[in-house]
């Protein structure tokens, strides 16, 4: 029951983006580096080449930091903060953006099937005359993946809702995401994800966006103390 449900879902999401009118496509590269600190506390990093106009043009570079802490196995919290170059079409230019953000994850298992939901305070910081949203976002993600213990790649698929917070607006959402994606697992500190994103965006004008995305993860366990039997000065008892 639980693999017809991804498969009808994985139609549904490849499918539906064809009848859009504007269309982009780009492509999106990101490296993610995890480590360790305590058991609950991480310390998480990224940088990331966001391309658009179907990969011909870099739309923004971004390095990312921030702190992961899980209250439960069920719960964790974060918080991080972006600079990012980005690309101004009309003006043909660049400048920076600064952003902040704060989840709230929420994680349980089904049978072979990981859920997670994470509720998203974004918010972004005016630096320039040509940018034209300092505003706030909050951000709802769903995501199912199927797990595959004996094979190491794992599919997964999500959805995504960006809503104006604090503006007056005609619309609630003012730009959804769809993806379906695979997680290969090279080894325990070593993955790979390849994704499809479809990004849909209402606000100012509606634009349908096609991404695929390729992401390399890196994750470091938190440091162990030294073993004093590894001492040569230790004396035997």
């Amino acid at each position: 029951m639980t693999r017809r449900l991804l498969t009808v879902l994985l139609l549904c999401l490849f499918i539906f983006p064809v009848f859009s009118q504007e269309k982009d496509f780009g492509r999106w590269y990101k490296i993610s580096l995890t480590r360790g600190i305590t058991e609950k506390l991480n310390l998480e990093g990224s940088a990331a080449i966001r391309t658009f106009q179907f990969g011909s043009k870099v739309e923004q570079t971004y390095a990312e930091a921030g702190l992961d802490y899980g209250f439960t196995k069920f719960l964790s919290t974060a918080a991080s903060y972006r600079l990012a170059n980005f690309s101004e079409i009309e003006y043909d230019g660049h400048y920076l953006q600064h952003k902040f953000f704060l989840d709230l994850t929420g994680k349980f298992d089904v049978s072979v099937i990981d859920f997670n939901a994470r509720l998203r305070l974004q918010t972004r910081i005016k630096t320039s005359e040509y940018d034209m949203d300092n505003n706030s976002t909050g951000r709802m993600r769903l995501k199912a993946t199927f797990k595959t213990p004996s094979f190491p790649v794992n599919p997964y698929i999500y959805v995504e809702t960006f809503s104006p917070l604090f503006r007056n607006t005609d619309r609630f959402i003012g730009k959804y995401r769809l993806c379906g994606g695979i997680e290969i697992n090279i080894n325990k500190k070593h993955s790979v994800e390849v994704e499809y994103l479809f990004d849909r965006d209402y606000i100012p004008d509606l634009l349908d966006f096609h991404i695929i995305a390729l992401d390399y993860n890196i994750k470091f366990g938190k440091k162990k103390p030294a073993n004093p039997d590894n001492d040569l000065n230790t004396v035997p008892k």
